[in-house]
């Protein structure tokens, strides 16, 4: 169990790493920057500038702490709130939840297994087992946990959720 936990944490801590970098710097065959904040604007992320940034030092941080294992709730919260933000954003953009269709399935996804970190803390092979900063109690890894990471995240995640729909409301929308 803990190497597949191990495994989880790097998979979700390498994806949300290879997102703040396509936004950041271009790698990946990500857009950059300037091109990051053009997709954020469509997505009704205003001011678009601030919202890329906060992107990027959410997925990064996320990265850093899930793939250490270290303070692993705080990590599985910052994705969790990040990746229903992209998958909302996405979701209302283009009117499909189904990532085929643009839609938000794959960040809901994420979300979701970063939650499942939360539920299930994060294994023998983390720093917060190996110096014991989260020993195992229900605060590192159960229901509670989990409970409390899926609704700290969701209360984040709200008022930029709430900011993205009031922006997408005052968008023109396109005729055909």
């Amino acid at each position: 169990m803990d190497i597949g936990l191990l495994a989880l944490r790097l998979l979700i801590a390498a994806v949300l790493f290879a997102h703040a970098t396509q936004k950041a710097f271009g790698w990946f065959s990500g857009p950059g920057l300037a091109k990051a904040e053009t997709q954020f604007t469509m997505l009704g992320q205003e001011p678009a500038a601030v919202k890329v940034r906060l992107a990027i030092s959410c997925e990064l941080s996320a990265a850093v702490l899930l793939v250490l294992g270290l303070a692993t709730p705080l990590g599985a919260t910052i994705a969790t709130a990040t990746m229903l933000v992209a998958g909302y954003s996405l979701i209302t953009l283009n009117k499909s939840f189904w990532a085929a269709a643009g839609g938000g399935e794959y960040p809901i996804v994420l979300a979701a297994l970063a939650g499942v970190i939360a539920f299930t803390g994060p294994g023998a092979y983390a720093v917060d087992e190996v110096i014991g900063i989260l020993p195992s109690t229900p605060f590192a890894g159960g229901g509670l946990a989990g409970l409390i990471v899926v609704v700290t995240a969701s209360v984040a995640a709200a008022p930029v959720i709430l900011s993205t729909r009031r922006s997408r409301a005052k968008q023109p929308t396109s005729s055909s």
